[in-house]
């Protein structure tokens, strides 16, 4: 397992939001797995000063105390890492056993990309808390995804998103998610916890990635069937709804943010704004829905 190859100019760098669903699952996923409670009480992000090491300091020992701090910042206290380099593809690679010592590979480049380091450490111990938790999806590209997800939405991952840089040359970008889904888990994140990850961005590309992923985040609050939804949405939705009183639910749309089923009467889903996880409630207008798992408060007129 491993985080995407670094990208140059004749490999451009895919934008938008195409892993969106799978994005939220993941969310969605780790709030199942470690609760609302933990989540909310997690270590600050990572701070630069913890995965910084000079030009002129040794090599693998600075590695080493780079992947320690990584390490901590997981709560892995158990878990060795033992990073080493060679040649390849990929920007790293981890083996994941039983433990208690785990291998990490970074590509050579790495050895005089130092101020990367951190994000591809980021990414790849991610990999060990996620097997550690027995928290897998169920293809390798679902499993990227979850891992660069769990990364940002922990606090580790602001440094993949960081790594995004362009100039009118060259283009770099480090894991699987687009910069703007990564700015979509940071924005999360800093709903749960109020931390503002963008003063610890020093791509301006990287912060550009989070206000677009920001403003989606935002916008997750203000669809139907919460009452928070805009007009056009809302106009949407009274049509679907009345489908579905007809016991005709429309086909749900790609990313749609809700759905309707057939029952009598019928229901309509749509995920918590918080956790991301679906609920499900009785499409009988307006209703106070409770998250079985943050336990927020939701105002629907369903």
């Amino acid at each position: 397992m491993g985080t995407g190859s670094g990208r140059g100019a004749a490999d451009p760098v895919e934008h938008g939001f195409p892993h969106l669903e799978t994005v939220r699952d993941a969310i969605a996923a780790l709030h199942r797995r470690l609760s609302y409670e933990t989540l909310r009480t997690w270590d600050p992000s990572l701070s630069p000063a913890e995965v910084a090491f000079a030009d002129d300091d040794e090599l693998h020992l600075g590695v080493q105390q780079v992947a320690a701090a990584v390490v901590r910042h997981y709560r892995l206290p158990e878990a060795r890492v033992i990073v080493s380099f060679r040649e390849m593809e990929h920007a790293a690679n981890v083996e994941l056993e039983a433990g208690p010592e785990y291998f990490v590979e970074l590509n050579t480049r790495f050895k005089t990309h130092r101020r990367d380091v951190g994000a591809a450490l980021a990414h790849e111990v991610a990999h060990v808390l996620l097997h550690r938790l027995d928290l897998a999806f169920d293809t390798v590209g679902e499993n990227e995804i979850l891992t660069d997800t769990a990364a940002a939405y922990l606090g580790a991952g602001w440094l993949l998103l960081d790594a995004f840089r362009q100039d009118a040359l060259t283009s770099q970008k480090l894991g699987y998610l687009t910069p703007e889904e990564f700015g979509y888990v940071l924005a999360k994140r800093a709903e749960l916890n109020g931390e503002d990850p963008a003063v610890r961005f020093t791509s301006p590309q990287a912060y550009d990635a989070y206000v677009a992923g920001r403003a989606l985040a935002a916008r997750d609050r203000r669809q139907p069937p919460l009452t928070a939804a805009g007009w056009a949405t809302r106009a949407r939705y009274a049509k679907d709804r009345k489908l579905a009183l007809a016991g005709r639910p429309p086909v749900p749309r790609p990313n749609a943010a809700y759905a309707f089923d057939s029952g009598s009467p019928p229901r309509v889903s749509f995920r918590c704004p918080t956790c991301l996880r679906r609920i499900r409630i009785p499409v009988r207008g307006r209703v106070r829905a409770r998250c079985s798992s943050c336990r927020s408060v939701l105002e629907c007129d369903a």
